[in-house]
C-alpha cells in the first residue's frame, strides 16, 4: 500500500510540473503580444496577389508538418525520460542491442516526408514560374547601382526612384502582370514582402514571371541580394490601384516628360573598387 501511494503521489508530482510548465509557456507567449501566425508561421505577411496563396499553403503546410513531428518527438523524449528514469540507484535500464520497428518508423517517415515535400514544392514552383503570356500589361524592372526604373512597355512610359526618394511601382488591381528583369552592372534581386515571391536581377540575362494583384494598397520593395556598398538603398514602393488611377497615373508620367523607355545602360561607379567597375 505505501508503494502504491508514493507511486500515486510521484505521478501527481509530474503532472503538476508538466501543467506548471505549459502554464509558463502559455503566459510567455501572452506576455509577448505575438499572434497564432507569428508563433506558428514566424509572421508571414497576407497575400497581395492571387499566386501568393500557393506559396502561402506551402509554406503554411510545411510548418503544421514539422510542428506535428516536433510535437511527436518531444512527448516521445518526455516520455521516455519519465517512463524509463532509474527507480533506484543501483538499477540499471534492460539493455537491447535494436528494435525493428523503431529502425522502421525512422527510415520510413522521414523518407515519406521528405518524398512529400519535394512533390508539393516542385509542383507548386512549376505552377508559380510557368509563363502564359497572357497578361494584361508588361513592366520591364531595371535593378541598377542604386536604384530602381520601371519601364510601362505597354504605355511607353518610365518610372525611376533618386537618392532622396525610393521608386515607386505602381500596377493596375485584378490584372496580369508581366515582370521582365534587367540590370546593366551587377546582381541584384527584386522583392515585395507581400508578394512572396523574388526573383534575381542578372546582368545579360532577363528573368521573367507573372503575378496579378489583387489587393489595392502599397508595399514595400527591396533588393535581397547583397550588391555593393549602397545595397540598404535600393528600396521601392509598390502601389496597386484601381486601373482608372493607374491610367491616370501613366499620363502624368508623360506629362512629366517620361515617356519612352528608360536608359538601361545608365549606372554608377560611385563607391567601387577599380576591379569591380564595369563602366
Amino acid at each position: 500500500m505505501a508503494v502504491q501511494q508514493h507511486q500515486q503521489s510521484s505521478r501527481r508530482r509530474r503532472f503538476r510540473a508538466a501543467a506548471l510548465g505549459a502554464g509558463a509557456v502559455a503566459v510567455a507567449v501572452a506576455l509577448s503580444g505575438c499572434t497564432v501566425n507569428e508563433i506558428l508561421f514566424l509572421d508571414l505577411p497576407e497575400p497581395a496577389t492571387k499566386e501568393a496563396v500557393t506559396i502561402q499553403n506551402l509554406w503554411e503546410g510545411s510548418w503544421i508538418a514539422a510542428w506535428a513531428v516536433g510535437i511527436v518527438t518531444w512527448a516521445l523524449m518526455l516520455w521516455a525520460a519519465f517512463a524509463y528514469r532509474r527507480k533506484h540507484k543501483d538499477d540499471a535500464p534492460e539493455q537491447t542491442k535494436y528494435n525493428i520497428p523503431i529502425e522502421l518508423l525512422y527510415t520510413v517517415v522521414p523518407l515519406i516526408m521528405i518524398v512529400g515535400l519535394f512533390f508539393f514544392t516542385a509542383k507548386d514552383q512549376s505552377e508559380i514560374l510557368t509563363v502564359d503570356n497572357d497578361q494584361d500589361e508588361t513592366v520591364q524592372v531595371v535593378g541598377f547601382r542604386w536604384n530602381w526604373a520601371f519601364n510601362y512597355m505597354d504605355q511607353d512610359a518610365y518610372a525611376i526612384g533618386t537618392p532622396d526618394m525610393p521608386a515607386e511601382l505602381v500596377l493596375p488591381v485584378g490584372e496580369k502582370i508581366r515582370f521582365e528583369l534587367v540590370s546593366p552592372d551587377v546582381i541584384h534581386s527584386f522583392w515585395v514582402p507581400d508578394f512572396l515571391f523574388k526573383m534575381d536581377v542578372i546582368p545579360g540575362k532577363t528573368n521573367i514571371f507573372e503575378l496579378t494583384p489583387d489587393k489595392v494598397g502599397t508595399y514595400a520593395g527591396k533588393c535581397a541580394e547583397l550588391c555593393g556598398v549602397d545595397h540598404a538603398r535600393m528600396l521601392f514602393n509598390v502601389r496597386v490601384v484601381e486601373p482608372a488611377e493607374y491610367e491616370s497615373y501613366i499620363a502624368g508620367l508623360k506629362d512629366r516628360g517620361q515617356s519612352g523607355m528608360f536608359d538601361t545602360g545608365m549606372t554608377t561607379d560611385a563607391g567601387q573598387m577599380p576591379d569591380e567597375r564595369t563602366t
